[in-house]
């Protein structure tokens, strides 16, 4: 590492005027990559700024009030993704959640005469207790996240089929309304999906809980010799996440009115590219559920854009994949290019005069 500009005499000052840029530029770089709230806030402000010009209207009233509950939804979705993902986990089972959420809150008071409100409480707690199952089996049976997560998305849209008897219910019109209705001219799933995402954010953050799933997150053999009870705390991630998930689908099957029994198949690969896209990482450790909210903002409009041109959803879908993998490289890549041009600028500066 070079000695601080604050350290240098005036003769070891830099003659000219484009020294500082790289330095300022490989922080932008630094910031952008590196897993901070810049990058996706700016990627989004970019495409808000350029979808008018793409798609003339498409900032419109109508527009936006079409697409915001769906970026609501992938918004909480996500967000239970993204503490799956700080525990180095991958959680697949969100497509069966979602649908196991829909058909409880839907199902139940049609077919088995439950109040709503029970429903709706089935709705979220049942994915919630499901994903408390995934945590026990990946923390006290050490099964590998993909694998229990794959095969509990397989037993829940079994379940899924076996309550709806094969047809999907109609949601209550109460629960209808309420995906519908909006509160101060703001839809009502924006209004819980900010409630949901900035609490979820503070928790995270700046709690006691939140900095314990960090450091679970960052190691366990660390977090365990500071006495952290990793297995709860890890337990506690899926759980969670399972609850996102059951809200997400009721908000979901209330809005869509009559949910397919697969409604949940097209939330998996734009939760896990928001939570990407968000700046937390693969690997486990840092994470910020409200980068992740805004990414899913980025998403929807993206998916919305592409579709107000003419892009089907098959091409929609690989968009997102091009932009998943896209942000992945570079995270990879432009750091160690960074850190060679760093040291090479190094290696030139200690290097005496021939």
């Amino acid at each position: 590492m070079t000695t601080p500009t604050t350290t240098r005499s005036p003769s070891d000052a830099p003659t000219g005027g484009s020294a500082p840029a790289p330095n300022a530029v490989e922080s932008t770089w630094r910031r952008m990559l590196s897993g901070s709230w810049v990058g996706i806030v700016v990627a989004t402000a970019l495409l808000f700024a350029l979808s008018p010009i793409i798609a003339p209207g498409s900032l419109g009233a109508a527009p936006l009030l079409s697409m915001l509950p769906f970026a609501s939804v992938l918004a909480i979705v996500a967000a239970g993704q993204t503490l799956v993902v700080q525990q180095r986990g991958l959680d697949l089972s969100v497509p069966g959640m979602i649908a196991l959420a829909a058909v409880l809150s839907t199902g139940l008071p049609q077919n088995y005469g439950w109040p709503l409100w029970a429903a709706v409480i089935a709705g979220i707690v049942g994915p919630g207790i499901v994903g408390l199952v995934n945590g026990i089996l990946v923390t006290y049976f050490r099964v590998m996240p993909l694998v229990v997560t794959l095969g509990m998305n397989a037993v829940l849209l079994g379940t899924v089929f076996f309550v709806a008897d094969g047809t999907p219910s109609g949601a209550p019109a109460a629960l209808n309304g309420f995906a519908l209705d909006r509160t101060l001219g703001i839809p009502n799933t924006l209004l819980i999906a900010v409630v949901i995402v900035v609490i979820a954010g503070l928790v995270t953050q700046r709690s006691i809980i939140g900095k314990r799933l960090t450091a679970v997150g960052v190691s366990e053999r660390a977090a365990a010799a500071l006495g952290i009870r990793v297995n709860a705390y890890q337990m506690f991630a899926y759980a969670f996440a399972g609850l996102c998930y059951g809200a997400g689908g009721v908000l979901l099957a209330g809005y869509t009115k009559t949910p397919a029994l697969f409604l949940g198949d097209s939330y998996l690969l734009p939760s896990v590219a928001a939570v990407v896209l968000g700046g937390t990482a693969l690997t486990g450790g840092l994470a910020s559920v409200v980068s992740t909210g805004i990414a899913a903002l980025f998403l929807t409009q993206l998916g919305q854009l592409l579709r107000s041109v003419g892009w089907q959803d098959a091409l929609q879908l690989i968009a997102q994949a091009v932009v998943l993998i896209g942000v992945v490289l570079l995270r990879e890549l432009v750091p160690g290019l960074l850190r060679r041009r760093a040291a090479h600028r190094a290696s030139s500066r200690e290097s005496p005069p021939a």
